[in-house]
């Protein structure tokens, strides 16, 4: 059990096909995680201060690990986003948040490429009322 010191805690552990009880994430599953977490968290503080509305975001990431390699070897994605904002304007907050989010330059150091795609969707209400703020 990893604790954060704010009350926080998340168990970690190996899959039984690694020696562990698969009882957590691994860790390196629990990296993966971060970056997808950082994605959103920054995408969001980018998109307000952009003031770029959307009434939903999703970050969906696989990371390869070749067979026998201590670590993975990249990661791929996508950003889907449920908008009425311009497409190319959520292009620029994206690679904004790809450029400043921290775990995104802890994977950038280590030389793990990152390839993250835009899917940007339209709201799934078509009433006129405007999307709720970001946050």
């Amino acid at each position: 059990m990893l604790e954060d010191g704010r009350a926080h805690s998340v168990m970690v552990d190996l899959p039984a096909q690694e020696g562990g009880h698969s009882s957590g994430t691994s860790a390196l599953e629990l990296c993966v995680l971060s970056l997808a977490g950082c994605i959103s968290t920054i995408f969001a503080v980018v998109a307000h201060k952009r003031h770029l509305p959307y009434q939903s975001l999703m970050v969906a990431l696989e990371a390869d690990r070749p067979k026998g390699a201590p670590t993975i070897s990249s990661v791929r994605g996508t950003v889907r986003i449920r908008t009425r904002s311009d497409p190319a304007e959520m292009e620029t907050a994206l690679r904004l948040t790809l450029r400043t989010c921290p775990v995104g330059v802890i994977f950038e150091r280590a030389q793990i490429p990152v390839d993250v795609r835009l899917i940007v969707t339209p709201p799934a209400t078509s009433s006129p009322a405007a999307e709720p703020p970001t946050a």
